[in-house]
């Protein structure tokens, strides 16, 4: 039947239906693929750019309150001083009755009492009893007791704490197996990420809170390696210790202070990130303090004026403005005046990044550092040390009444220096074979003043070569060389105090 019908139909009517047929198929397969590619599309920008809030926290808290504990020290004191004297009363007073009562009450000298100093909260991390929390809220104790979800009250050791970082590990003996938490990524976490705090405010006990992450990278100036993630759940004292949970329960961040005007959450809180604390709490348990990487430099932040001077086209990098003799940077040749630019390939934004990025390597490891010298990029490989314990510097002493002393006046800068002898040694207690110049005076409307220069700082070096400087001649040339050049500033390098840091002082040119 079909032949019969085709033979009754001439070829050109015949061919143009096959192809409008075979353009119809072509067409129905195109709509189909783009629709499947459109449908995905939004399925995955759904997820990534309109993931909906959680409709309860319920089933989380219910799974991670167990493994957050409350803390509570007791540290003992004793009672000092001079007791009161009994007044001496005649017979039959009226008032012996009552001071008998009083004194009666009084604790003898150098009595102990106990008096509980800090409440706060910590999260076990395996289940043989191992706990984290602040260094800050178990400082000072005597006694340590770890509270668990059920109310079970177990002693607990110090394992290892860190003050720079403000951690802590504890361990308590328990009968049973205990639940734990595990450590997320905190690097992948991002501001807006919802994120779930479970803590002991005000002593209340196992408290839930939720919020977002609000920003990161946020420096309190808490100690050297601040690092924060800031959160709007609400914190309150009596959370330090505890954890902050992102999603999918895992710990990416430890709870540790607020801001706050009135002492109660106001919805500014801060966390130590979990790949800054896991190292750190790697190395308390297995040493009980931390291992360090250490550099042996002084560092300051590089300004515009500094990096101007030194022909730096940006203001990023640490300016090394001293060099621990014997050090690791000394054994590989950095020096005063270097520009570090990148660490073990991590590029310097910020002068603070590169104390954090040299404690976060690993003792002996040798580094490629990328410094900026005398115009252009150096590599130097060093091997890293142990960080030392850090020795508090020498106070300067002012030597009493300031004592008038001619010298010689920079007016570009506001200053008057003078030659170190005996007078001056004694007046700033300088040591017997410091030799040099010295700052005697500083005009407080001068450029160094602005800078926040100082009388008794030492100059060391003057120019972006850092010529050293042993004589108040050798200032005159050089400060006048960089008038003549029309310098716009000059880079002192000067010493306070036994620190050491660069000031690059604009020059006041009133040369044609």
């Amino acid at each position: 039947m079909q032949n019969s019908i085709r033979a009754k139909i001439p070829n050109v009517v015949w061919n143009n239906y096959n192809a409008v047929h075979a353009f119809f198929n072509i067409a129905i397969r195109i709509l189909t693929f783009s629709f499947f590619i459109l449908a995905s599309f939004l399925l995955i920008s759904g997820n990534a750019f309109s993931k909906a809030p959680p409709k309860s926290f319920a089933d989380l808290a219910q799974k991670l309150l167990p493994a957050v504990v409350n803390i509570s020290t007791t540290q003992l004191v004793r009672r000092g001083g001079k007791p009161v004297q009994r007044p001496q009363l005649p017979p039959g007073s009226p008032f012996e009755e009552f001071f008998k009562e009083f004194f009666d009450r009084q604790p003898q000298r150098n009595s102990p009492s106990k008096r509980a100093t800090s409440l706060g909260s910590g999260f076990i991390i395996d289940s043989t009893g191992l706990i984290v929390t602040n260094n800050h809220v178990i400082k000072g104790a005597d006694q340590i007791s770890v509270i668990l979800h059920d109310n079970t009250r177990l002693k607990a050791t110090v394992v290892g704490r860190d003050s720079k970082t403000d951690l802590a590990v504890l361990r308590v003996k328990s009968k049973t197996k205990l639940p734990f938490v595990k450590f997320g990524n905190s690097d992948e976490s991002r501001v807006g990420d919802w994120v779930v705090a479970i803590g002991n405010p005000f002593g209340l006990g196992g408290t839930v809170t939720a919020g977002i992450i609000s920003a990161r990278a946020r420096n309190i100036n808490s100690g050297p390696y601040d690092d924060f993630i800031q959160s709007d759940a609400s914190i309150n004292k009596g959370n330090s210790g505890g954890p902050m949970f992102n999603t999918e329960g895992k710990v990416i961040g430890i709870n540790t202070a607020i801001y706050s005007p009135s002492g109660g959450s106001v919805g500014i809180g801060f966390a130590i990130p979990s790949n800054l604390a896991e190292p750190i709490i790697s190395q308390l348990k297995r040493f009980g303090r931390a291992r360090r990487g250490w550099l042996g430099v002084r560092i300051q932040t590089v300004t515009k004026e500094i990096a101007d001077s030194l022909g730096l086209k940006e203001t990023k990098g640490a300016l090394v403005t001293d060099v621990t003799v014997g050090g690791p940077a000394d054994k590989s040749r950095i020096m005063v005046g270097d520009i570090i630019l990148k660490f073990n390939g991590k590029t310097i934004d910020e002068m603070r990044s590169l104390p954090r990025f040299v404690a976060e390597t690993a003792v002996g490891k040798v580094v490629k550092v990328e410094v900026w010298r005398k115009g252009r990029i150096r590599v130097i490989y060093s091997r890293l040390g142990e960080f030392p314990e850090a020795k508090e510097p020498l106070p300067v002493k002012s030597g009493g009444q300031k004592q008038k002393k001619k010298g010689m006046f920079l007016e570009p800068f506001g200053i008057t220096l003078a030659q170190i002898d005996n007078d001056l040694r004694t007046r700033f207690n300088l040591g017997k074979e410091l030799k040099g110049v010295i700052i005697i005076d500083v005009k407080n409307n001068g450029t160094a003043s602005e800078k926040g220069v100082t009388v008794g700082s030492i100059i060391r070096k003057i120019g972006p070569e850092q010529k050293l400087v042993r004589s108040l001649n050798d200032i005159k040339k050089l400060v006048d060389t960089a008038l003549n050049e029309k310098s716009k500033s000059l880079l002192f390098l000067i010493e306070r105090g036994g620190s050491s840091r660069f000031v690059a002082l604009t020059l006041v040119n009133d040369r044609k």
